[in-house]
């Protein structure tokens, strides 16, 4: 969602990649749903095991959540977002991964304009 998300917002301006430390076999359907309502289509995207290689290549990874365990790289920052998580007030379904999906907006808003400012 996030790398989706940044494509978005940074265009070519930002190299984006995505991968996990646990990649499921396809995107999380309800994700690419509500990424649709922006004009993000994630539906073609193939999910990527996170490795040491990719993380040196990128230089910076985003964590999202805590679950996520990434251990450190010499040379390669490391942000954890603490993202949101409706379900723990009972907001559950499409409004659960609209907040979600709003939430790692705006994070990723704030991470262009750092990452720009910085070039």
């Amino acid at each position: 969602m996030a790398a989706g998300l940044m494509k978005l917002e940074a265009g070519q301006d930002i190299t984006v990649t995505s991968a996990g430390t646990k990649p499921g076999n396809a995107v999380n359907a309800l994700s690419a749903e509500v990424l649709a309502d922006l004009g993000v289509d994630i539906s073609a995207e193939v999910p990527k095991l996170l490795t040491e290689e990719n993380m040196r290549a990128a230089g910076l990874v985003v964590v999202l959540g805590s679950e996520a365990k990434v251990p450190p790289v010499d040379g390669v920052r490391i942000e954890v977002w603490e993202t949101d998580e409706p379900s723990a007030r009972g907001i559950e379904g499409r409004e659960r991964m609209e907040l979600v999906r709003d939430d790692i907006h705006a994070r990723v808003r704030d991470l262009k304009k750092r990452l720009l400012a910085s070039a």
